[in-house]
């Protein structure tokens, strides 16, 4: 059974939003770079190409990930999501390594700064756009379980606070005229995006290697504990897979082996119509239905069971930790 919720067209649009400003903004850099003469100014303007390529390339991703599954891709395209905010991740690393170089280079040259009044006002003004729009897609990728907008939000901010940085320096060195505080600021900065570039590619990585999400899964058994039903016997090896916004989910369910085909599968449709409601995620099921042993009678809550053959010793609470094992739970 699948749950559709994503809006997929909403990203899309909100995708281009940001591409657009990317392009606009490094427009902007590059005419401040053009009056100031800065290096920092111009390591700021080449990171901008990096959000400007990075935009795209999420937009592309969100349009694969709409597309439906096919033969070649019977679980969807949403895993294109995780490649693309990794590469974004290395682009980011990269801009702070460029940032780095510009910013020994004008250590070396020492470098006399010009215009910088305009500089700052154009230059603070790019700073504070962008950081809006890093918050807004970082809130609406997460609302929407979207990597690619969380990852432009993170992008943007990351880019802010470089942006910031060197109005900083433009600030001191236009009251002080020691010009090599700009080049040093950017060093650090540099520093501090290619850290996050690194945090952006971990994440990546962790989705395309299926890793398992410890908020989701607690998040997942704590609805099904709170809200399980006596005859659900058992639940166990589950598995939660991640595919972009959308999400494919792995489990037996125990239920009394004298139930027939249709009143297993009510019980069953139960279960995922509740983790549904308790799920802003698009989910594709696939549970197993399991008839309940003998060795599950000691579990077993179902007070007037008519085949009971051991009595029952205690109920299991649902964990994490046993909800994931293979083995059906016993009292033991």
């Amino acid at each position: 059974m699948n749950v559709q919720k994503s809006n997929t067209q909403d990203k899309l649009a909100f995708q281009k939003l940001i591409a657009a400003f990317g392009i606009i903004l490094f427009i902007g850099k590059i005419i401040a770079w053009k009056l100031t003469d800065s290096d920092s100014v111009f390591s700021d303007a080449m990171e901008s190409i990096v959000n400007v390529i990075s935009a795209f390339m999420g937009l592309y991703s969100l349009y694969l990930a709409a597309k439906p599954k096919d033969e070649d891709h019977p679980y969807g395209h949403g895993k294109v999501e995780f490649v693309t905010s990794g590469i974004e991740g290395a682009l980011i690393a990269i801009a702070g390594i460029m940032i780095i170089y510009e910013g020994i280079n004008s250590l070396i040259t020492g470098k006399i700064l010009q215009k910088l009044d305009w500089g700052i006002a154009i230059i603070a003004t790019t700073a504070m756009i962008n950081y809006l729009l890093g918050y807004i897609s970082i809130k609406k990728g997460k609302h929407e379980n979207s990597q690619v907008l969380v990852a432009s939000g993170k992008h943007l901010q990351s880019d802010t606070i470089t942006t910031l940085g060197v109005v900083v320096s433009l600030i001191v060195v236009y009251f002080t005229k020691i010009y090599w505080l700009d080049s040093v600021v950017a060093l650090l900065f540099g520093f501090y995006i290619i850290y996050i570039g690194y945090k952006i590619i971990r994440k990546s990585l962790s989705g395309i290697m299926d890793e398992q999400d410890p908020d989701l899964l607690n998040h997942i058994i704590k609805v099904l504990e709170e809200n399980r039903r006596t005859e659900w016997i058992d639940v166990h090896n589950m598995k939660i897979q991640q595919f972009g916004a959308n999400l494919h989910i792995d489990a037996h369910i125990t239920l009394p082996w004298y139930y027939s085909l249709r009143d297993a599968h009510n019980e069953m449709e139960k279960m995922i119509i509740l983790l549904a409601k308790n799920t802003r995620r698009s989910i594709e099921f696939n549970f197993h239905m399991d008839d309940c042993k003998p060795i599950s009678c000691p579990i077993c809550q179902i007070a007037d069971c008519p085949v009971r053959e051991r009595d029952f010793v205690k109920r299991v609470i649902w964990t994490p930790e046993n909800v994931t094992c293979v083995d059906k739970h016993t009292a033991e």
